[in-house]
């Protein structure tokens, strides 16, 4: 699974620079309390935060993030669509396909 700057943050996209700031100081609030369980080593978590909250607090920064992640959002699209378009491969079976040997033997009781 991909997690988005939004994500590390815990955002919804197009947050506004006051709300960014404000989780971003909840994340490591509640980051800093959970240190000291059973020698978690979260550098890798918190470097991520710090990240994507360069990111997020620049308005051109994130401008490029959010149009970013707009492009792989597209493509995503374009290929489930592209899959879900295609052409189903011939001698494909479907769940309610009853082969026929066993169709032959229930159609006398059927009848």
């Amino acid at each position: 699974m991909n997690y988005t700057y939004y994500d590390y943050l815990d955002l919804a996209p197009g947050a506004t620079p006051a709300r960014i700031e404000a989780a971003y100081a909840a994340v490591l609030e509640r980051f800093q309390y959970g240190a000291t369980d059973a020698g978690q080593d979260l550098s890798g978590l918190v470097r991520m935060i710090h990240a994507a909250y360069e990111v997020l607090s620049s308005a051109e920064r994130k401008r490029l993030y959010d149009a970013e992640l707009a492009r792989e959002a597209a493509s995503a699209d374009a290929e489930l669509k592209s899959t879900l378009d295609a052409q189903p491969v011939a001698g494909t079976r479907f769940v309610q396909d009853v082969p026929a040997p066993l169709r032959a033997m229930f159609a006398p009781l059927a009848a």
